[in-house]
């Protein structure tokens, strides 16, 4: 047995192993005399030659390398670069030999580089240049190249390595592609090239490594920076974000920065320096280009500086300038609608235009010289403001100059201008988008020579970045801010003082600990107040969602009541001191503060005002108003922004309902907000809707992803304080075992978020649980050791139930006392419960009851008047897509004596020979339930299943209950 070939690199390739496995195979191929060809294609500093160079490295050992690099200069030999690679096969001989036609004209072969090896160079040792202007050999014949190539190859398999072969001439580029195409089993020759491209390199096998993803990117960065003190969180992203994916830029970028900005201690330099290594790469491929075609890549990449981040360029805007700079108007319609002539570097996604490589277009504005850059500013500058709409008649327009037309004159700027600056935070208002305004802003900042106007627009543009979504960025912006100086704006006051933390508090509120938002936003607010009273109002609201989300009680009564101070509109007045109210326990005066929050009489499609509409039916017990609200506040961020509140909206949606019993419609909602919150950089929002998720799937089941949804809110929701999502979160894996027949499980998790104790719930979700709790203990054969608290939480739930609205509290509350009840009761209290259930509808927790009421039943032996309620309980839970429940509502109702068609193992299946009551047992010990446990989950006595366990270990032929774990484990 021979040992496999492995490629590896002296220093690790991050993110690169599909790359790496796939050369692998290729050179585990050519050892076996399979021979090939592969052309590892991408733009500069994506790691393809650190490839070429780990390829290279494994097969040395292996057999001989030729290995070189191309250069410019080589474009102009003909020849040049098969005599470069074939120049170190021996110092002193000819390499070219009989390769070349005309060998006499040729003048006199070069010689190897001194000390050149034989084999050729190693992976990471010096590269074959081109050759001297003296020694210029003519067009190279394949046939013959080929016939050296297999020379070289006798004995051991060959490795042809060329690095940036698009840089070579083009004979020498065509013979190889034609030697390289016919290579294949039995050649014994591999050919890799690496290049910017493939089109020069059709037919040949094509390898694109991509850009590394955040995980390797991160984790390169980490060895780069693996000396330093530490490296800040909000640096690290913005190296990242700069970076690209690119490892060679990202090495560039943060061997550039200090120790001090490493760790966050001085601003970051903007732009970030070290990059232009990297530009100068991207550049290089533009110099061969025609002039019109690099005049309308200055354009594209000039008209994407006053658009989002990865908008593009607007095509007809491009088609516009193009014409106005001259450039004909046949080559812009191909160029920009139709077959492109710019060697692949732009696309067209619609009417937008965009760069292949976002690199690429910073290495367009970077190469070009200044004037020229400066030119195609103020023409966008000047086609914007002519294209600008009139105003309405009569009125004056907002900006006589359009936003983006001032972002283009900031670009044409060439240095600080402080009355441009002014212009364009005037005009970055609504109705633009906050990505636009973000950008805008940005600009102005840059332009502005006072200190403390810089910091205070560069709080603007982080504001407006984390409204639009883009949270990484609206922590670099603020990084650029700098540290702040009482009095920096001189006598007149600071104007943007408390904004920047205001930023940081509303940041912190989405992804950060629930505490720290809460106190960063009311210091904010304190700020603020004198000089920019809407955000400081929008900073006590955030403060009190914060105290909310971490179930600190007294904190959002202190953010609300220091609302009272400020003057607010008649709708948020009445929703704050409703809220108050009912957390102070005035719950009849909060209930009538909160209803006309309703039907706001403001904006009808403010998103804001909407959600706290739909968290004071809540409050309410409104479940109906909720559910209409929730879509409301959805179909206003949908249509009016900001997208950092789509997550929220979805959130408050999914969560009412839920309480209504659509869980269907709650599961579809939660799943958007999830991926809305990981777009936008929110993760308290997704441990939130990782816990209605957990809740919904509580119901509808698996219970594996019930758990897998509970266990990611909890992982959130333990660093960041974040109560509410936790206890929503261990009421779904409680209710998911009471669902699976383990109801010691399910009382276990549910009792201390019911209790008095340190592991309280949150205080506005732990009276919901109740029902499940006491269902759980009772089940559970715990109701003599917990009978006191399980009658003080069912008289905190009827005190509850007397003040709300929700139409299924009444029945939850009859069922609680029906479980508690004594036999003679227990009647009336079950029919009591079902009677609240007509009136409030629900299928779900009308089922719930109507299975505990034939199990009930069934255990006093009345197993004809179970059937009724069991046989009903089963079409519910079926008709609500509740699989585990309607399993088992059907257990009890084949233990009642009524057939229930269930799934049986196939033939040849472990089980396939036990009775459907066997192989319940089996499975449920399986799973490691004791006898009393399996009892107590089917509704049977411990002796029933002692009994069916003997016959299922012998129609099993085991002995042991390991032996049935194993027997049945995946």
């Amino acid at each position: 047995m021979t040992s496999s070939t492995t490629v590896r690199s002296p220093l690790r390739l991050y993110g690169r192993d599909a790359e790496l496995a796939t050369l692998e195979g290729l050179l585990e191929l050519l050892r076996r005399g399979d021979g090939g060809a592969l052309v590892l294609a991408a733009p500069p500093g994506l790691g393809r030659t650190a490839l070429l160079r780990a390829a290279a490295e494994a097969h040395r050992d292996r057999g001989p390398v030729l290995y070189a690099t191309a250069t410019g200069a080589m474009r102009a030999v003909p020849g040049g670069g098969v005599g470069a690679l074939l120049g170190s096969v021996a110092a002193g001989s000819d390499p070219l030999g009989p390769l070349a036609a005309g060998r006499a004209a040729a003048g006199p072969s070069p010689a190897a580089p001194p000390g050149a090896d034989p084999r050729g160079p190693s992976a990471a040792g010096p590269a074959v240049t081109g050759l001297p202007s003296s020694a210029r050999p003519p067009v190279i014949s394949p046939d013959a190249l080929l016939g050296r190539l297999r020379e070289l190859s006798v004995g051991r398999p060959l490795l042809v390595c060329v690095d940036d072969a698009h840089a070579w001439d083009p004979a020498s580029r065509d013979a190889l592609v034609l030697v390289a195409r016919g290579l294949g089993p039995g050649s014994r020759i591999l050919v890799l090239l690496t290049a910017t491209d493939s089109t020069a390199f059709a037919g040949l096998p094509t390898l694109q490594p991509a850009p590394l993803d955040e995980g390797a990117a991160g984790a390169l960065l980490d060895r780069l920076t693996s000396g330093t003190e530490g490296l800040d969180p909000v640096v690290r992203a913005e190296l990242l974000r700069e970076a690209a994916g690119n490892p060679r830029l990202l090495a560039g970028l943060a061997g550039r920065l200090t120790p001090d900005q490493l760790a966050g201690r001085t601003p970051l330099p903007f732009p970030l320096p070290g990059g232009e290594a990297v530009l100068a790469a991207h550049a290089e491929r533009l110099d061969g280009l025609p002039d019109r075609t690099r005049a309308l890549l200055l354009l594209a990449a000039a008209a994407q500086e006053h658009e989002p981040d990865g908008a593009g360029a607007d095509a007809l805007l491009l088609l516009r300038a193009g014409t106005r700079s001259g450039l004909p108007r046949t080559f812009l319609d191909r160029a920009l609608f139709g077959t492109s002539v710019t060697g692949s570097i732009l696309q067209r996604a619609g009417s937008r235009v965009h760069f292949t490589h976002r690199l690429v277009a910073r290495a367009v504005l970077h190469h070009a010289p200044w004037p020229h850059r400066r030119a195609a500013h103020e023409l966008l500058a000047t086609l914007l403001t002519e294209a600008a709409p009139a105003p309405p008649p009569g009125t004056a327009p907002a900006s006589p100059v359009p936003l983006a037309a001032l972002v283009q004159r900031a670009c044409a700027a060439p240095g600080p201008d402080a009355v441009l600056a002014a212009r364009i935070e005037a005009a970055a208002v609504a109705p633009f988008p906050h990505a636009e305004r973000s950008a805008a802003l940005a600009r102005a900042a840059q332009l502005s020579t006072e200190p403390a106007l810089r910091a205070a627009r560069f709080a603007g543009a982080a504001e407006q970045a984390g409204l639009a979504g883009d949270p990484c960025l609206a922590r670099a912006l603020l990084a650029r801010a700098g540290p702040r100086t009482v009095g920096a704006a001189g006598p007149g006051g600071d104007p943007g003082q408390g904004l920047a933390p205001y930023v940081h508090g509303m940041l912190a509120l989405r992804s950060g600990p629930a505490a720290d938002a809460h106190e960063a936003l009311l210091a904010s607010a304190g700020l603020l107040a004198p000089h920019d009273p809407r955000r400081a109002l929008d900073a006590l609201l955030g403060a009190a969602e914060a105290a909310w989300a971490a179930g600190d009680a007294l904190g959002y009564l202190d953010a609300m009541n220091r609302l009272a101070r400020s003057p607010v509109d008649p709708d948020l007045e009445h929703y704050r001191a409703g809220m108050c109210a009912v957390l102070e326990g005035r719950t009849a005066k909060g209930h009538a503060l909160l209803r006309p929050c309703l039907d706001p009489a403001g904006d009808p499609g403010a998103p804001a005002a909407l959600l706290r509409s739909g968290v004071a039916a809540l409050v309410l017990g409104d479940i109906a108003a909720a559910c209409r609200a929730g879509a409301r506040a959805l179909a206003a961020v949908r249509t009016r922004g900001p997208d950092a509140l789509l997550p929220q909206a979805l959130e408050h949606l999914a969560y009412a309902e839920l309480r209504a019993g659509r869980h269907a419609g709650a599961r579809a909602h939660a799943l958007e907000g999830l991926h809305a919150a990981r777009r936008t950089g929110q993760p308290n929002s997704s441990a939130h809707l990782h816990a209605v998720l957990a809740l919904a799937a509580s119901v509808e089941g698996p219970a594996e992803a019930c758990a897998a949804h509970a266990e990611a809110a909890l992982a959130g929701a333990g660093p960041h304080g974040l109560a509410q999502a936790g206890t929503l979160a261990t009421w779904a894996r409680a209710r998911a075992d009471l669902a699976s027949g383990r109801p010691g499980e399910a009382a276990a998790r549910l009792a201390p978020l019911v209790g008095t104790g340190p592991g309280r719930g949150h205080f506005a979700v732990r009276t919901l649980a109740v029902p499940c709790w006491v269902e759980a203990a009772v089940l559970a054969s715990r109701l003599p050791e917990e009978s006191g608290e399980l009658h003080a939480a069912v008289d905190e739930f009827a005190s509850w139930t007397a003040r709300t609205a929700d139409p299924g509290a009444p029945a939850q509350l009859a069922r609680c006392r029906a479980l508690l009840a004594p036999a003679d009761e227990a009647d009336a209290r079950y029919a009591e419960a079902l009677d609240h259930h007509g009136r409030a509808g629900g299928d779900f927790e009308r089922a719930r009851t109507q299975l505990l009421y034939g199990q009930w039943l069934r255990r006093r032996r009345r197993t004809r008047e179970a059937r009724g309620p069991l046989r009903d309980a089963l079409v519910a839970f079926q008709r609500c897509s509740a699989r585990a429940w309607a399993e088992r509502a059907a257990g009890e109702l084949r233990a009642a004596g009524e057939p229930v068609a269930e799934r049986r193992d196939a033939p040849g299946e472990p089980l396939a020979a036990l009775t459907p009551q066997q192989q319940r047992i089996a499975r449920c010990v399986a799973e490691g339930a004791t006898n009393r446990e399996v009892a107590l989950r089917l509704s049977l006595s411990p002796r029933t299943v002692d009994h069916h366990l003997r016959n299922v270990f012998a129609a099993l032929g085991i002995r042991s209950r390991t032996e049935l774990a194993r027997l049945l484990s995946p």
